[in-house]
């Protein structure tokens, strides 16, 4: 899968392993992620592409301008996804100990 600006990220290696991020730039075999949080928009983070899992989620550029905007947009897509896989029944909600 291609990765795109805007697009929601799976980190799979390193100190933020496990989270989830938006890429930012593309800048082959790099990409630059953030969160809003720990990677703000005024420091974004390089990854190798192969550090970072794609998801089919893509946020509008509406959603990219501030860091609480990211915040966001990210928490809704955490919420989203552990809605689906309650309902899948594929985990429990202790796992998800935010």
């Amino acid at each position: 899968m291609e990765i795109k600006r805007g697009q929601v990220v799976k980190s799979i290696a390193g100190h933020d392993k496990g989270g989830f991020l938006v890429v930012m730039e593309v800048d082959p075999p790099c990409v630059l992620v953030c969160d809003g949080k720990h990677r703000p928009l005024e420091r974004p983070k390089r990854k190798k592409t192969f550090h970072v899992a794609p998801t089919a989620e893509i946020l509008p550029e509406a959603a990219l301008q501030t860091n609480r905007q990211i915040r966001t947009a990210l928490r809704l897509f955490k919420e989203e996804r552990r809605q689906q896989s309650e309902t899948e029944g594929n985990l429990s909600p202790e796992r998800y100990g935010d």
